[in-house]
């Protein structure tokens, strides 16, 4: 809750930065769960990661959800050029899940993927075990497509993985955007 007199820092979408690998450490150790996102478990680790999502010869679309400048979360595109589709996929630190913040992010970014960034098809995935990723996506204007039966061996149990689709056709959500800053 606001303290009377104060404002909440805004919360946007923005360019990933290499400034931002601090932050990318510190979600990573912010839950379990992170370590499927990617092998970051120390500040170096997270600078190799937020490089190779920035290089030059990067096929990611990596975009910061950040309240005020502080970063929260990513939503990111790996993009197919030849297909004019993309990989889609996210994460949240912690502490800012259960606010609807990656849904809107989602969104944003599946629509800006959709008609700026000119692609036509967009898919991801998520482990049937963890349905908040699945009510993100849906929230985001994605279809479910089908059901991976047993892609993942996690903890030494086969896990299915539900897929999802969005085409640039396809009606787009109701949402709530969120701004986006930075190359926008």
């Amino acid at each position: 809750m606001a303290v009377p007199g104060t404002t909440l820092p805004e919360t946007v979408l923005r360019r990933l930065r290499p400034s931002d690998a601090p932050a990318v450490h510190a979600a990573f150790a912010s839950a379990d769960d992170m370590a499927r996102q990617g092998d970051v478990a120390t500040p170096e680790d997270a600078e190799r990661y937020v490089a190779y999502l920035l290089a030059d010869d990067s096929s990611h679309e990596p975009w910061a959800i950040a309240e005020g400048d502080e970063l929260i979360g990513l939503v990111a595109v790996t993009v197919d050029e030849e297909n004019l589709s993309g990989w889609f996929w996210y994460w949240m630190t912690h502490h800012a899940r259960g606010r609807g913040l990656t849904g809107r992010a989602a969104a944003t970014v599946a629509h800006w993927a959709l008609t700026e960034r000119g692609l036509e098809r967009l898919e991801l995935g998520h482990r049937v075990n963890n349905p908040a990723s699945g009510a993100v996506a849906r929230r985001a204007g994605f279809v479910k497509e089908g059901t991976e039966r047993g892609k993942f061996l996690v903890d030494g149990q086969r896990i299915d993985v539900d897929t999802y689709g969005r085409l640039r056709t396809d009606p787009p959500p109701e949402f709530a955007a969120l701004p986006m800053v930075d190359g926008g």
